[in-house]
Protein backbone atom coordinates (compact mmCIF):
# COMPACT_ATOMS: atom_id res chain seq x y z
CA UNK A 1 0.00 0.00 0.00
CA UNK A 2 2.90 2.47 0.90
CA UNK A 3 4.30 1.92 -2.86
CA UNK A 4 1.00 2.43 -4.36
CA UNK A 5 0.48 6.15 -2.34
CA UNK A 6 4.49 6.59 -2.90
CA UNK A 7 3.77 6.24 -6.82
CA UNK A 8 0.76 8.14 -6.80
CA UNK A 9 2.82 11.03 -4.92
CA UNK A 10 5.10 11.10 -7.08
CA UNK A 11 3.05 10.75 -10.45
CA UNK A 12 1.08 13.76 -9.08
CA UNK A 13 4.47 15.61 -8.78
CA UNK A 14 6.13 14.37 -11.91
CA UNK A 15 2.32 16.14 -13.74
CA UNK A 16 3.11 19.35 -11.79
CA UNK A 17 6.27 19.93 -12.99
CA UNK A 18 4.88 18.97 -16.49
CA UNK A 19 2.33 21.68 -16.51
CA UNK A 20 4.67 24.25 -14.63
CA UNK A 21 7.09 23.49 -17.43
CA UNK A 22 4.31 23.65 -20.24
CA UNK A 23 3.02 27.09 -17.98
CA UNK A 24 6.91 28.18 -18.67
CA UNK A 25 7.15 27.63 -22.27
CA UNK A 26 3.63 29.27 -22.83
CA UNK A 27 4.79 32.66 -20.68
CA UNK A 28 7.52 32.29 -22.82
CA UNK A 29 5.53 32.34 -26.29
CA UNK A 30 2.68 34.27 -25.30
CA UNK A 31 3.60 36.60 -22.53
CA UNK A 32 7.53 37.64 -22.13
CA UNK A 33 7.28 40.54 -25.29
CA UNK A 34 4.90 43.00 -22.72
CA UNK A 35 5.43 41.47 -19.71
CA UNK A 36 8.84 40.59 -19.93
CA UNK A 37 11.04 37.08 -18.23
CA UNK A 38 11.50 38.44 -14.98
CA UNK A 39 7.66 39.72 -14.93
CA UNK A 40 8.19 43.03 -14.64
CA UNK A 41 7.34 44.70 -18.11
CA UNK A 42 9.74 45.28 -20.97
CA UNK A 43 9.70 49.04 -22.18
CA UNK A 44 6.89 48.54 -24.98
CA UNK A 45 4.87 46.42 -22.23
CA UNK A 46 4.96 49.38 -19.84
CA UNK A 47 4.03 51.60 -22.52
CA UNK A 48 0.96 49.88 -22.70
CA UNK A 49 0.19 49.54 -19.55
CA UNK A 50 1.14 45.56 -18.79
CA UNK A 51 1.41 45.41 -15.23
CA UNK A 52 4.77 44.27 -13.11
CA UNK A 53 3.37 40.52 -12.93
CA UNK A 54 5.87 40.42 -9.47
CA UNK A 55 3.20 42.78 -7.40
CA UNK A 56 0.43 41.34 -8.43
CA UNK A 57 -2.16 41.31 -5.55
CA UNK A 58 -4.64 39.67 -7.29
CA UNK A 59 -6.03 36.07 -6.96
CA UNK A 60 -4.88 32.90 -9.42
CA UNK A 61 -8.79 32.83 -10.83
CA UNK A 62 -8.87 36.74 -11.30
CA UNK A 63 -5.45 35.85 -13.50
CA UNK A 64 -6.96 33.49 -14.99
CA UNK A 65 -10.23 35.90 -16.21
CA UNK A 66 -7.65 38.24 -17.40
CA UNK A 67 -5.81 35.70 -19.72
CA UNK A 68 -8.84 34.21 -20.96
CA UNK A 69 -10.90 37.41 -21.34
CA UNK A 70 -8.07 40.03 -22.01
CA UNK A 71 -7.32 43.22 -19.56
CA UNK A 72 -6.35 46.92 -21.01
CA UNK A 73 -4.45 46.89 -24.49
CA UNK A 74 -3.72 42.56 -23.66
CA UNK A 75 -6.22 40.65 -25.93
CA UNK A 76 -8.08 37.79 -25.23
CA UNK A 77 -6.68 34.05 -24.80
CA UNK A 78 -9.87 31.93 -24.37
CA UNK A 79 -9.76 31.55 -28.24
CA UNK A 80 -5.60 31.12 -28.25
CA UNK A 81 -5.24 28.82 -25.46
CA UNK A 82 -7.29 26.05 -23.92
CA UNK A 83 -9.13 26.15 -20.20
CA UNK A 84 -5.97 23.73 -18.56
CA UNK A 85 -3.42 26.06 -20.61
CA UNK A 86 -4.85 29.46 -18.96
CA UNK A 87 -4.76 27.97 -15.51
CA UNK A 88 -1.85 26.60 -15.73
CA UNK A 89 -0.59 29.80 -16.71
CA UNK A 90 -2.05 31.17 -13.99
CA UNK A 91 -0.98 29.35 -11.47
CA UNK A 92 2.51 30.14 -12.95
CA UNK A 93 2.29 33.53 -12.93
CA UNK A 94 0.68 33.74 -8.87
CA UNK A 95 3.39 31.37 -8.18
CA UNK A 96 6.24 33.99 -8.90
CA UNK A 97 6.87 32.49 -12.60
CA UNK A 98 7.92 29.40 -11.18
Amino acid sequence: MKRILAALAALALAGSATAAEGAAATYAAKCNACHGKDGKGTAVGKKMGAPDLTALGKSEAEIAASIANGKGKMGAYKDKLSEPEIQALATFVKNGLK
